[in-house]
């Protein structure tokens, strides 16, 4: 399409659109987001004009449905057309780097530095994103000094993050101290991350993550325990119960618990676009599967092709 007869659509679009319909599209699109709704998500999105926000929306969808190459791009578009909004730079920072986990070494390096350049500007221009912070300084903790990693980077990031959020503060600590391999230390910082937060079962299910990476499968089943005791306490630990499912299916541990806790979160909570409904009906297809009870692995696999139909790990699936 020529380009000039591009911008005078757009901007018949603009000057003969109601503006609340555009907007309107937007919410309900990311409702659709947090409820699960891929392909509604992306049925609302398609239908309206290209925006930094719908960019940005869509890239979130395609984030959850793992396809890091289309929500990388998305989020370029999004951050084209806002380069001032912080949470535009997170959600691209976060895309490159599920992307560079997923291709090859060379490839990888340079997106690991751009997606730490994506959250070294989304903190830049917002300081206080408790978000923002825990993405760097996990980036920082995490990846080599090679892509612009170290723990030293990190460190420095704990004085803000403790000002917004002591929870994400004594992650971010326990995970510089597991970094230096002081496993002692870690335990007891992701521990009083419990006990700062509002909503403690979610730093249980960080603490009983990181039981299973060590091996500590006893400690590991009971931390989890813990968390959903928190839960049954806290509408808002939905998240926490997938976690918390997903330490234990890793860890081949209580699988029965595993299964129920996924249930719990897809009846009972709010969903959210951190622990997407499709996702968690995928993992409890393969869950009710290994308990042996194939006609429930079914219903949740169809559950979850019903809100994204075109989601690989769930057509994978065979019973």
């Amino acid at each position: 399409m020529n380009r000039v007869f591009q911008i005078a659509l757009l901007a018949a679009l603009v000057t003969y659109a109601p503006a609340e319909v555009p907007q309107g599209g937007l919410a309900q699109a990311g409702a659709a987001l947090q409820t699960g709704e891929a392909d509604r998500a992306l049925s609302i999105l398609n239908a309206l004009p290209s925006s930094a926000e719908a960019h940005n929306l869509r890239c979130r969808v395609y984030f959850t449905l793992e396809r890091w190459d289309d929500a990388a791009n998305e989020c370029d578009q999004a951050v084209k057309l806002n380069d001032q909004s912080a949470t535009n730079h997170l959600w691209l920072g976060r895309a490159l780097g599920e992307k560079a986990d997923n291709t090859s070494f060379l490839t990888a390096f340079n997106l690991a530095k751009r997606a730490r350049s994506e959250f070294e500007r989304a903190v830049n221009l917002d300081p206080h994103d408790g978000e923002a912070l825990t993405d760097l300084g996990e980036f920082y903790s995490s990846a080599p000094g090679v892509v612009g990693g170290g723990t030293d980077k990190a460190q420095a990031l704990v004085p803000a993050l403790e000002k917004v959020d002591k929870a994400r503060a004594h992650i971010l600590l326990g995970r510089i101290a597991e970094s230096h391999k002081d496993y002692g230390s870690a335990e007891r910082e992701f521990k009083q991350a419990a006990s700062a937060s509002e909503h403690p079962a979610f730093a249980w299910m960080t603490l009983a993550s990181f039981y299973r990476k060590h091996e500590h499968w006893e400690e590991m089943e009971q931390t989890v325990e813990t968390g959903y005791r928190a839960a049954q306490h806290d509408r808002r630990a939905g998240v926490a119960l997938f976690n918390g499912a997903s330490v234990l299916s890793r860890g081949k541990r209580n699988l029965a618990l595993a299964a129920k806790m996924l249930e719990e979160y897809l009846v009972n909570y709010p969903r959210t676009e951190e622990a997407p409904a499709f996702v968690a009906y995928t993992r409890l297809a393969k869950l009710k599967a290994q308990l042996g009870d194939k006609n429930g692995a079914r219903q949740a696999r169809a559950d979850a092709l019903n809100l994204a139909h075109d989601y690989k790990p769930a057509q994978g699936l065979i019973f």
